[in-house]
């Protein structure tokens, strides 16, 4: 089943976000200081390509340089993001066939707001 909604995320969704997230992820890696911000985006766009059967999981021995670079993100970058995720998932809701999907959008809110210190696993 999970694959099944991959496929349809991935031709609904998926491979925009992704590819901004990517190509976001890219321009961050420029700098030194932001690089951070780019793997956390690279992350982002793994999950968002291809998010049904995959769970996020915080990273218990992430240090306070990761929440310092939380809240840079949030005020920066985050809150853009996460009304994104919010805004896509309302539009996919009007069908039926897209509520698993906004479901899923949804549930990415949080890691767009707080991206460093989680990990994307497999469920078991």
């Amino acid at each position: 089943m999970s694959t099944i909604l991959n496929v349809i995320w991935f031709v609904l969704a998926g491979l925009w976000l992704a590819l901004g997230y990517f190509f976001t992820g890219l321009l961050f890696c420029i700098f030194i200081v932001t690089i951070p911000f780019g793997i956390a985006n690279m992350r982002l766009a793994g999950y968002v390509l291809w998010p049904f059967g995959r769970t996020v999981v915080r990273d218990p021995s992430a240090g306070c340089l990761s929440l310092v670079g939380n809240i840079l993100w949030l005020i920066l970058f985050g809150w853009e993001l996460a009304l994104a995720h919010l805004f896509t998932g309302l539009i996919l809701a009007v069908t039926i066939i897209g509520i698993p999907l906004a479901v899923a959008n949804w549930k990415m809110i949080p890691l767009a707001l707080w991206p460093l210190g989680a990990r994307v696993v497999d469920r078991p």
